[in-house]
């Protein structure tokens, strides 16, 4: 049975006598200029503090004189910041009956899914007697699909599984945000136009 991997030490005090020479900053940011190693781990430790290594590929290395605790917990949250936020996938759902205002007002949801950044899963829920007839809920997620066109871009045709057709849209490069009003790149363009154009 393997045993579970042990994380390295740290890098702090005693760990750092293997280099001869160190350059010290102090806990309040302050250059302490070129020391030894041990003189700058006494440093520290007459202020109740660590002396940590923050640049080991300097000429001297470098260290700082800090409280580790603190250090450990600011550099973890750091790190947790720095982490790519998940692409969330959000859903709007409609019928083949679905009335044309209706369908509209979720397209303007999902617009602004889309140019939040997260993909859009589009579902089209028929009733028993509606699987007789799957092209007029397919049309109208191709319907969707065209009005979201300079928004996102479906992943495959809608499939049907069970009692639903499902498509996923993926967001694109182009859509606007502005003043909280989406609008696409084709309707930006057409509001220059007009601003263009001569009064009559």
């Amino acid at each position: 049975m393997r045993r579970p991997r042990r994380e390295p030490l740290p890098d702090i005090n005693e760990r750092l006598y293997r280099f001869e020479n160190v350059r010290v900053i102090g806990s309040d940011g302050s250059q302490l200029g070129v020391m030894t190693s041990r003189s700058a781990v006494e440093k520290a430790r007459e202020s109740g503090l660590d002396l940590v290594l923050v640049a080991e590929k300097a000429d001297p290395a470098v260290v700082k004189i800090v409280d580790y605790g603190k250090h450990k917990y600011e550099q973890s949250k750091l790190k947790k910041d720095k982490k790519p936020k998940g692409q969330d996938v959000k859903g709007i759902k409609l019928s083949p009956n679905i009335a044309e205002h209706d369908i509209q007002t979720l397209i303007g949801r999902a617009k602004k899914f889309l140019t939040a950044g997260d993909k859009v899963r589009v579902v089209c829920r028929f009733r028993q007697r509606e699987l007789k007839y799957p092209d007029v809920g397919k049309n109208k997620i191709l319907h969707v699909v065209e009005e979201l066109a300079e928004f996102g871009k479906a992943d495959k045709e809608p499939t049907l599984s069970g009692r639903e057709m499902v498509v996923v849209i993926n967001p694109v490069v182009g859509a606007v945000k502005k003043e909280g009003k989406v609008e696409s790149k084709k309707d930006s363009e057409a509001k220059d136009l007009q601003d263009g154009g001569q009064e009559v």
